[in-house]
């Protein structure tokens, strides 16, 4: 069994699609030890037979459209945010304080790029905001520490920081344990709802299989944003929700935004949460990238959330997972690398190392939005609202599976790869002139490009279009 078929059939789909997926090979696509260009292929074309498949029975297409999947718009896409530009200017990256570093024992990893998280990690190494020079007294505050204690008091402080761990001591970890006992893709029927009836869309280019469909996105920084943004491409209104108390980086929004619309609500004040409750109540699909469980005290978990919109699909994703010592912890891409293995793998005795790209938030992003559009066929013809549940650690375990491939074994059997440039596009938008990766979703009649560029973050009204 392929990966292709492998992931397919974890999203419950017919087992003779794949066959109508072909794949553009290219050397030199995020290169790693691990197979990350095989996988980052298998993500990306799950995704697009997903929507070929959903935009067929909408279409009333006879067969369902092939699917081609190029290692070149792939390796592009999985990357956007160091392609990005706006007005020339490339994107700010990792924060100065968003880096590894020596410990007494070995290695941590912090992640401090939202201001609150810097606050928080400085604040639990006793080092002070005002500091002259704070990587240098973090550097030093870290220097005498064990790692694993460094982690728990980081994360006791409400900050991120992970300790390295090789592959082996991961599997040993209770919640590695706990994210391995789990499917790729959880799916799971809330209610008793009828069968979907989604409203038939015209066959002629662009093929928009999400057409019609209102998506709230509550996510966060690049995987659930991700998976927004390719269900925008698809057709979907999108509508990303955000505190407008929790900051958020302008060039991570202008990659991930695009095709979307930006609101602001406090779902503490009486006014923004009727408005939410309105929003709601004509969704099809929600989105959340929070830890499992931080938005049920404003009654917002799956079962709340089924139980006042019947037949809604609600699809999570987090960094460890739903379940285990872990589920509540914050997390991101950097860490999660860390945390499983997959840094210790990539580097070096002397140094950690990491993936070429954020391929655990991309990969699953694609995912969630395969998950998501699977999920929307089989509601057609099954109803049932649903949840649907996934997570970059059990991405890590699918990947790490992979430590004794050959991540080359076909090299130089590829295509040519002469860079980017043949997968990127330039528009004028809200926030100025972009240059920006394009989608690597791509199937027979379906849209080259988003409706829609990113406008300002939290600038759109609460509505759906």
């Amino acid at each position: 069994m392929t990966d292709m078929d492998w992931v397919w059939a974890a999203l419950g789909g017919d087992p003779a699609l794949p066959q109508r997926v072909s794949t553009v090979e290219r050397d030199g696509v995020l290169r790693a030890r691990l197979p990350v260009r095989e996988r980052a292929r298998t993500c990306v074309g799950v995704c697009a037979l997903a929507a070929a498949e959903l935009g067929a029975r909408r279409a009333g297409l006879a067969e369902v459209p092939r699917v081609r999947v190029d290692d070149g718009a792939v390796g592009t896409a999985f990357v956007s945010e160091r392609h990005l530009r706006v007005e020339g200017r490339a994107p700010v990256s990792f924060a100065p304080l968003s880096r590894f570093w020596r410990t007494a024992d070995g290695w941590v990893r912090t992640h401090a790029n939202y201001p609150h998280h810097r606050q928080r990690l400085l604040s639990a190494l006793g080092v002070p905001e005002t500091s002259p020079d704070p990587v240098a007294d973090v550097g030093a505050a870290l220097a005498g520490r064990a790692s694993l204690e460094v982690e728990e008091t980081v994360y006791a402080a409400g900050g991120l920081a992970v300790a390295l761990r090789t592959a082996a001591q991961w599997a040993a970890h209770e919640q590695a344990r706990a994210v391995a006992a789990r499917p790729l893709v959880e799916h799971e029927r809330l209610d008793t709802a009828p069968a979907r009836v989604l409203a038939a869309v015209g066959e002629a280019p662009p093929l928009l299989p999400a057409a019609g469909l209102r998506v709230l996105d509550l996510t966060r920084v690049i995987a659930g944003p991700v998976a927004g943004r390719t269900l925008a491409l698809l057709g979907a209104d999108v509508l990303r929700v955000d505190p407008p108390g929790l900051p958020e980086l302008p060039d991570q929004h202008a990659d991930t935004g695009t095709g979307k619309r930006s609101t602001l609500l406090d779902l503490g004040r009486a006014a923004d949460r009727r408005a939410f409750e309105e929003l709601l109540a004509a969704a099809d699909v929600v989105l959340t990238g929070y830890r499992p469980g931080a938005l049920d005290r404003f009654g917002l978990s799956p079962d709340e959330l089924v139980a006042r919109r019947p037949g809604l699909l609600v699809a999570q994703i987090s960094a460890w997972g739903a379940y285990g010592p872990w589920a509540g912890r914050r997390g991101f891409d950097s860490l999660v690398q860390v945390a499983t293995g997959i840094a210790a793998i990539e580097g070096a005795r002397e140094r950690p190392g990491a993936l070429p790209a954020q391929a655990l938030d991309h990969g699953t992003g694609y995912l969630l939005a395969a998950a998501v559009l699977r999920a929307l066929t089989e509601q057609a013809e099954q109803g049932y609202g649903r949840v649907l549940r996934l997570s970059l650690a059990r991405t890590a375990a699918w990947l790490t599976d992979g430590i004794g491939h050959a991540a080359d074994e076909h090299a130089g059997k590829g295509e040519a790869y002469d860079g980017p440039e043949a997968w990127l596009a330039e528009r004028d938008s809200p926030l100025g002139r972009l240059r920006y990766a394009l989608s690597p979703v791509s199937f027979e009649g379906g849209p080259g490009d988003w409706a829609r560029p990113p406008g300002p973050w939290g600038a759109d009204a609460p509505r759906w279009t």
